[in-house]
């Protein structure tokens, strides 16, 4: 099992949370799978950033990042170098420190 730390974030997990994830689960699935409701307005499919989280420990334990991922980033808010789209991040054997960006570029969500 691999344990996957999500820091405190104002509206999806404002006390932050712990949980435990198999090696090859997809982290936007086990994130949602475990209450912390993640936006992920394309239904996971590879067409948004709202699922955008900052890898802050275990970025070299998940698999790598392909170009329409890496292109998809480039328009979120708040965009790192450790930055990743969850939906398509598969979990290694790392234990992971996950930061969910304080906002998301949803316009859907905005009501615009």
């Amino acid at each position: 099992m691999t344990t996957v730390t999500i820091l405190p974030h104002h509206e999806i997990c404002p006390e932050g949370a712990t949980i435990e994830v198999n090696s090859g689960d997809n982290l936007c699935e086990a994130m949602l799978n475990n209450g912390i409701k993640i936006e992920h307005a394309c239904d996971m499919s590879k067409a948004c950033t709202t699922c955008h989280v900052i890898v802050r420990q275990g970025f070299d334990s998940l698999d790598e990042m392909d170009d329409i991922e890496g292109d998809l980033l480039d328009r979120a808010w708040g965009l790192e170098p450790d930055s990743r789209l969850s939906c398509q991040c598969v979990i290694g054997t790392e234990d992971l420190l996950i930061e969910i960006p304080k906002y998301t570029l949803n316009h859907a969500k905005e009501g615009h």
